[in-house]
């Protein structure tokens, strides 16, 4: 009967076109009601768990610092200063678009908001030079999607913060990998620019090392706030909290004294950001009351038993799992698919013995592959809606498929070797 509740009610719920927030607190109330009793009360006590927890107030802080950099034009002085250095490389200023996005993704911490910030600079300035309007955008979709991966990643946090997983051991476990798979896009670049059609312009620009060195020399300010977010918290300086207040206030100090933010600018930063986490926020309601719901009635752990006497083992069940995500990340946003999916699929992975730091890394990858999955690709959208569908939805599709296979790959390696990702939290 839980089942058949928690199923039809999201169905229909999300088929009438409910927000998903709403849904997912309503389906968790009425099997509160029906199949636990005390619904109101168990609501209230997992929505004021959820609020007043401290690690949460991270996530508003990392979505206001990525909105603060995108407004103060720091992201135009990162590519610009990053150019020079890929001009003799087969694939050329193509890698400026992962180089830039795998920097960005290490202060801003939203995937949409990477993809949207150098899109914005990349495109029109690489497609004035002759290079292949698809490939540009395949490029920084699948570079977007680093940010939520690479910390201080939203996704990680959220995860973190609801799961009671370590934030900043998840962090650690996120920049091997985040770093592996940009060097992965990095070679399939250059493989691309060696077969098939041209996808950049012929001939290639001379070597300026003075320009390079010119050009690393002024990105200076980026290290100093990479440490602010992530040295303070792996030195054992600042919570992530702590962290993320940090790197707002030096965003707003570099912003005015090496980009071009002004108080407008900010205050607009600042509404964006705060409606963005109003949404965000209204999804982890609903979700902790469906999560209380599912808690108590033990749903994943009859879900494992159901699926094990199949005959499925550990490793069958998460690839159910892997499955399952990526057909709904055709249809969700990664935060939003994120959080309705937890209350069941972690406590059943857990039940299976596997770790929860390298399950954390893994369904950020699934996170990051339905970011460039369609039809509800986030990354694509914004991506189509910067070129003014000088590239529509299909064909930025197709051109994000090899990076979904190597985003699907890494699933799979950091499956069969879960030490990439555990290496670096086991010295935390």
């Amino acid at each position: 009967m839980s089942w058949l509740i928690l199923s039809s009610g999201l169905l229909v719920l999300l088929g009438s076109g409910a927000l998903l927030g709403a849904a997912l607190g309503l389906v968790g109330m009425i099997l509160l009601h029906f199949q636990g009793g005390g619904a109101t009360a168990l609501a209230i006590n997992s929505v004021w768990n959820l609020l007043t927890g401290f690690s949460l107030t991270a996530v508003p802080l990392f979505i206001f610092l990525g909105d603060i950099l995108l407004a103060s034009g720091v992201s135009t002085r990162v590519y610009n200063g990053l150019t020079p250095l890929f001009r003799r490389i087969p694939g050329q200023l193509l890698h400026t678009n992962i180089a830039v996005c795998t920097l960005f993704s290490a202060v801003s911490g939203s995937s949409s908001a990477t993809a949207a910030a150098i899109g914005s600079i990349g495109y029109p300035e690489l497609k004035r030079r002759g290079y292949s309007p698809s490939m540009v955008v395949g490029t920084l979709a699948a570079g977007g999607t680093l940010g939520l991966l690479i910390p201080p990643s939203l996704a990680l946090i959220i995860y973190g913060a609801t799961q009671h997983v370590s934030i900043g051991k998840l962090f650690l476990a996120g920049i091997l990998p985040g770093l592996m798979i940009s060097a992965a896009f990095f070679a399939w670049i250059i493989i691309r620019s060696r077969i098939g059609s041209r996808v950049v312009p012929e001939g290639r620009e001379a070597m300026d090392w003075a320009e390079v060195r010119r050009g690393l020399t002024q990105i200076w300010p980026l290290p100093i706030l990479i440490f602010f977010v992530l040295g303070t918290i792996y030195l054992g300086i600042a919570t992530p909290t702590e962290a993320a207040s940090l790197g707002v206030m030096a965003s707003i100090v570099l912003g005015f004294s090496w980009g071009d933010l002004t108080l407008g600018k900010l205050w607009q930063a600042f509404k964006r950001s705060t409606v963005m986490f109003s949404a965000i926020a209204f999804i982890m309601l609903g979700t902790a009351i469906l999560s209380q719901a599912v808690s108590m009635l033990a749903l994943p752990r009859e879900a494992v038993a159901a699926i094990s006497e199949i005959g499925f083992g550990p490793y069958g069940i998460l690839l159910m799992i892997v499955l399952v995500y990526i057909v709904l990340g055709c249809f969700f946003d990664g935060i939003s698919l994120l959080l309705m999916t937890l209350p069941i699929t972690f406590p059943m992975v857990m039940s299976l013995g596997f770790d929860p730091i390298w399950f954390g890394v893994i369904v950020t990858l699934l996170m990051e592959i339905g970011m460039i999955t369609p039809p509800v690709g986030l990354n694509l959208f914004v991506l189509t809606s910067i070129t003014r569908n000088e590239v529509n939805l299909t064909e930025a599709a197709w051109a994000s498929l090899p990076y979904w296979l190597i985003l699907l790959g890494a699933v799979g390696l950091y499956t069969l070797f879960p030490g990439l990702v555990l290496w670096l939290p086991g010295f935390g």
